[in-house]
């Protein structure tokens, strides 16, 4: 059986025509010694099978000009490019810091209610409708000019993660104070939390502004702390950049750095504030000036005792509080400790005086030979970034 070409040969290149293969197929049953039934049916399939063959010739080679899908006015398509990181931080963490004074609903003040304690209404001044709160020193201080201003100052460091265990960091400022003059820049309260290693944002509230006063405003009413941070979580969502995240912010646990005068609406935190489920410590920056009562309640039966920390660090003007808690600790069989333990663990206690130079108008920012918030944060290891 002969199943190529007859001798009819390429010209040229080309292949032989479709008849001359049928043909050459014919010819060589006839050569073969078969009946004519059975040659009939063997130059059917030979038939068949020449025409698939000569089709086969029409394909293009891969290779050649014929084949190809692309000219130079029409590039092949590229898969895109993949992004790249623009550093080594984790995947969710932010690229850069975040810092922003922010008008809340809900702040420390206005306050209309009464002094906490007394049937005293805070706001006991009013002369040709301008409102004051009349101080203990008999000076009065007036409403619009010392409690209306309703901002807070929010904090996100570079490479926060909000996927990793993290705090909120609640500053309450002193005396005197503004948070954007003194808490931000002359204590430099962002700065020190973005310098640590900590994964921790700040919320630190305005209260009476550049005055002596301490009062805490709407945190002498029970619940209004939880209900402020609720306020923050929120903005803080949408300060990293949408509201997803508000619900983690809403339920991350919390550590109070009073300095000086903030030591008033920390205790008032304590004692009522609604959060106590998830507050991980309180740091008091020369700061425990009073409300023994609540510091002690809370360190001795409330989550103080087992599954938060609590530091006091003191110069002259706290010396006399910080010792009176220390012989109250001793007599409670309470372990405490005079220097700052490496690590902040849940139950600890630290009175740690601070250092021979140190003093208390900048202690915030400088004191026991470091920048203490920083240096504080650095000491929870487990919210590390």
């Amino acid at each position: 059986m002969i199943l190529g070409r007859v001798p009819y040969g390429p010209q040229n290149g080309d292949t032989a025509p479709k008849e001359v293969l049928a043909t050459g197929v014919g010819i060589g049953l006839q050569n073969c010694g078969f009946s004519r039934s059975r040659r009939f049916l063997l130059a059917l399939t030979c038939a068949a099978s020449a025409l698939i063959l000569s089709h086969a010739t029409d394909i293009p080679e891969w290779n050649s000009a014929s084949a190809q899908t692309f000219s130079p006015e029409r590039p092949v398509p590229q898969p895109p490019a993949r992004p790249q990181q623009s550093s080594n931080l984790p995947r969710f963490a932010i690229p850069n810091s975040r810092t922003k004074l922010v008008d809340f609903e809900l702040s420390p003040f206005p306050y209309d209610g009464n002094i906490a304690n007394t049937n005293r209404p805070f706001i006991d001044v009013d002369e040709h409708g301008r409102r004051g709160h009349r101080t203990s020193r008999g000076g009065v201080l007036w409403e619009d000019e010392t409690y209306s201003d309703q901002r807070v100052l929010l904090h996100i460091p570079q490479g926060f993660d909000i996927k990793r265990p993290a705090v909120i960091v609640i500053f309450f400022h002193g005396h005197r104070a503004t948070i954007g003059r003194d808490v931000r820049d002359r204590q430099k309260v962002a700065d020190q939390i973005a310098a640590s290693r900590a994964n921790a944002v700040l919320v630190a509230p305005q209260f009476a502004v550049a005055a002596n006063d301490s009062s805490a405003g709407i945190f002498w009413e029970p619940g209004l702390c939880a209900a402020f941070l609720a306020e923050a979580a929120e903005q803080l969502g949408i300060l990293h950049g949408g509201p997803k995240v508000t619900r983690i912010f809403d339920e991350m646990p919390i550590v109070f750095v009073s300095y000086s005068g903030g030591y008033l609406p920390t205790a008032w935190c304590l004692h009522h504030g609604g959060l106590e489920n998830r507050i991980k410590g309180v740091i008091l920056l020369d700061s425990l000036y009073g409300e023994m009562d609540k510091f002690q309640k809370w360190i001795s039966t409330g989550p103080g005792r087992q599954s938060a920390f609590f530091v006091t660090t003191y110069l002259g003007s706290t010396r006399a509080r910080n010792l009176e808690m220390q012989s109250w600790l001793a007599n409670r069989n309470i372990a405490y400790s005079t220097t700052l333990d490496r690590q902040l663990r849940p139950g600890s206690v630290n009175v740690v005086p601070g250092g021979p130079t140190d003093n208390h108008e900048d202690f915030a920012n400088k004191a026991l030979g470091t920048r203490p918030i920083m240096d504080m944060l650095n000491r929870l290891i487990e919210i590390r970034r």
